[in-house]
């Protein structure tokens, strides 16, 4: 199962931590974009080349200190068919350097639409007898809020190919509790959404004692995620919300087991942009990133 080698490469490189890949423009060093513009102008291509760009000089720094990075699609998709060039870039230079990817879509529809998403991410995509790999990523986000017949499609194809997905469950928004804290039958309902993870999981669970469903619990909400933890005790944790949204090593701490392994922390803002403190030049970026993904480690660490 996929979710074994997430654990493997977590217990490589001793880092129960994702560098999430979410490049706004503004992001990027300035020096990047000026020389992808005087190629192609201030223009989506420009964009996505100073993404690709921005990316490649991450992942080189970080692939032997994190076990995964996560793109966040909506970060390319708003660049057109430029943009989702470099996702897939990037996605196939990241597999080339060994790391784990997820990719963050949170897509969810039912039926057919669902089986397609599905396809297009974590199973194949049929060409007349053919199947093709369509975005070769290790796992994605779904979103899990319409159901089973939504979700199903994704479990079927994470048992046939070996995948793994992260249903949200808890989000580490501020305006989530406004539908999933609400009560029903006296609990509430993002714990009906955990259980329902645990029907997903059945027949999935791998050597480790994790199953191919995974769920995302913010680090903002360290209570729920203690209560979330005992609930979903074969699930691996997706934890959003460390660094910029104000969750910290410690608020992440409930989301793990006795052993240091359950869940996987994402840190998006805090590395890509570690450049813009502490006394960094632009051209250090990846450099910085590099310091602040170990200093996030050995945080991360020091609690468990």
């Amino acid at each position: 199962m996929s979710i074994d080698v997430l654990i493997e490469k977590i217990k490589k490189t001793e880092n129960p931590s994702v560098a999430g890949l979410d490049p706004r423009l503004e992001f990027i060093p300035q020096y990047i974009r000026n020389a992808t513009y005087e190629r192609y102008g201030k223009t989506l291509e420009g964009a996505a080349e100073a993404i690709w760009e921005f990316n490649k000089g991450l992942i080189d720094a970080l692939y032997d200190v994190v076990p995964a990075v996560k793109p966040q699609s909506a970060f390319y998709e708003m660049y057109g068919l430029p943009g989702e060039g470099a996702l897939h870039k990037t996605v196939k230079y990241a597999r080339e350097k060994g790391l784990y990817i997820i990719l963050d879509v949170k897509r969810n529809d039912i039926g057919t639409t669902a089986q397609a998403y599905s396809s297009a991410y974590i199973g194949r995509t049929e060409v007349d007898g053919e199947l093709a790999d369509a975005c070769p990523v290790d796992c994605v986000t779904v979103n899990p809020y319409l159901g089973t017949d939504g979700v199903r499609p994704f479990v079927d194809d994470c048992k046939i190919y070996g995948k793994a997905i992260f249903a949200l469950v808890k989000t580490s928004n501020p305006s989530s509790g406004e539908l999933q804290d609400k009560l029903s039958d006296g609990k509430p309902f993002y714990e009906h959404v955990a259980e329902l993870v645990n029907v997903w999981n059945e027949d999935t669970v791998g050597r480790y004692g994790y199953g191919a469903v995974g769920a995302v619990v913010g680090a903002t909400y360290p209570e729920q995620a203690k209560v979330l933890r005992e609930i979903m005790k074969h699930s691996y944790f997706l934890v959003p919300g460390y660094g910029a949204q104000g969750g910290g090593a410690r608020d992440v701490k409930n989301s793990f087991n006795d052993d240091g392994l359950g869940a996987i922390v994402n840190s998006s803002r805090g590395i890509m942009c570690a450049y813009k403190k502490d006394g960094w030049k632009e051209e250090q970026f990846a450099e910085a990133a590099r310091a602040e993904a170990i200093r996030m480690r050995d945080e991360i660490c020091s609690v468990l």
